[in-house]
């Protein structure tokens, strides 16, 4: 017999043993309770088995017909008649085993002969019954509530692994058609950067198709793919554009989710370096200290703006992605703060890592 075999049987046995278990166990812990009042064990032992003849069949009629049929698609008040009609059938059914088969076994010279139409006795047998019923009931509806909620649980998990794969997946097409756009614009200027552009590009395709599969990327990569896209965009606007990227703090091996950064430092340059302004300025702070980090980012924004373009700083596709996926991976862990005011607008993100 293989080892895998052997575990199977030692750590996970078949159901009917723990089937042969409930019953041996039931049946035991009556038998030294009444066979206390006489010190008569095996007798009470024998006549327990002869009332678990008719217990047995009750019991798996309820589980395996009755509890799938109503209890569990709510049908409850039907399955109290029946469970009730069941176990005043049975309950008769105990009283004529008791008449034909115990009493004159088990009591043979005691003198009394019981009448076999017996309601009162009949009614009082309902106690041999509705207890290891009610017991077996508790018990596969705890297995059956444990496995809906395992269940659920998993389908909320497949669906949120979902959400954020869907959510991952819009910011690449996103990114790159900014990106294709910048390119467009510098191959209509016949600019001699434009292949630098495509290098870059690639690298960063390379990242994001290659690397970002996991869950969590170390911080580092997370900080040269903002230090290549900066660099695009330096080459896009030039001489007009200033901008400051500052890291403080040792990464350390602290790890991030992929491209949870970039789509505010995109919003900045999207929203905040419009062809209108002369000059633009972005500021990014990036600090990292005890598993924490803080991003702060800040852009000039142009004093004839429209409204309707200020409020798009924060209802951009990249922000409402990026706000979903902080919802999902980093509840209660996360602060995102914005400050839009006449010339400048700020984000800033903390993580709890």
């Amino acid at each position: 017999m293989s080892r895998i075999k052997l575990e199977n049987i030692l750590f996970k046995p078949p159901r009917i043993i723990w089937h042969l278990v409930f019953w041996i166990v039931f049946i035991s812990f009556f038998a030294l309770v009444y066979g206390s009042f006489e010190e008569d064990y095996g007798r009470q032992y024998l006549i327990l088995l002869t009332d678990a003849v008719l217990q047995i069949p009750a019991v798996y009629f309820t589980l395996y017909y009755l509890m799938p049929k109503f209890l569990f698609k709510e049908r409850y008040i039907e399955f109290a008649i029946y469970l009730i009609l069941l176990i005043l059938l049975f309950s008769v059914l105990l009283w004529f085993n008791y008449v034909l088969v115990q009493d004159p076994i088990f009591w043979p010279d005691n003198g009394y002969e019981p009448h076999f139409l017996n309601f009162g006795k009949m009614l009082k047998n309902t106690t041999k019954i509705y207890p290891v019923l009610v017991l077996a009931i508790v018990i596969k509806w705890f297995k059956y509530w444990y496995r809906e909620q395992k269940s659920n649980q998993l389908l909320v998990e497949e669906k949120l692994k979902a959400e954020l794969n869907f959510l991952k997946a819009q910011v690449h097409p996103h990114f790159l058609f900014n990106t294709l756009n910048n390119l467009y614009a510098l191959t209509l200027k016949k600019s001699k950067d434009a292949p630098e552009v495509v290098l870059k590009l690639s690298d960063l395709l390379n990242y994001m198709l290659y690397e970002c599969t996991a869950d969590t990327v170390l911080i580092e990569k997370e900080v040269k793919l903002l230090k290549d896209y900066i660099s695009l965009e330096k080459i896009r606007y030039g001489d007009r554009l200033n901008i400051s990227f500052n890291i403080l703090g040792n990464a350390g091996g602290m790890r991030v989710a992929p491209l949870m950064l970039l789509p505010f430092v995109e919003n900045s340059f999207k929203h905040g370096v419009s062809e209108e302004m002369d000059e633009a300025w972005v500021s990014i702070d990036l600090e990292l200290k005890e598993e924490k980090l803080t991003l702060k980012v800040e852009n000039s924004k142009s004093k004839h703006e429209e409204r309707d373009d200020q409020f798009n700083y924060k209802q951009g596709i990249g922000l409402k992605n990026v706000r979903r996926r902080l919802e999902l991976l980093y509840l209660e862990k996360h602060t995102l703060e914005m400050h839009d005011s006449l010339d400048s607008f700020l984000i800033i993100l903390t993580l709890e890592l």
